[in-house]
């Protein structure tokens, strides 16, 4: 699951800064922040819970 979480902020980190070099590509500006809102709130979940959820 961290991997998951870390593999969707780098992600959205490459579509921040695509979108925001170009112009035209504006719209993978919103997927970024989603993107990058959703692994930031899957890692406060699991830090807020302790993460114990082990399989």
């Amino acid at each position: 699951m961290n991997i998951l979480v870390a593999i969707i902020a780098i992600i959205a980190i490459v579509l921040l800064i695509t979108g925001g070099i170009s112009s035209s590509l504006s719209f993978l500006i919103w997927v970024g922040v989603v993107l990058l809102v959703i692994a930031l709130i899957v890692f406060l979940l699991r830090f807020i819970t302790g993460g114990r959820t082990r399989v």
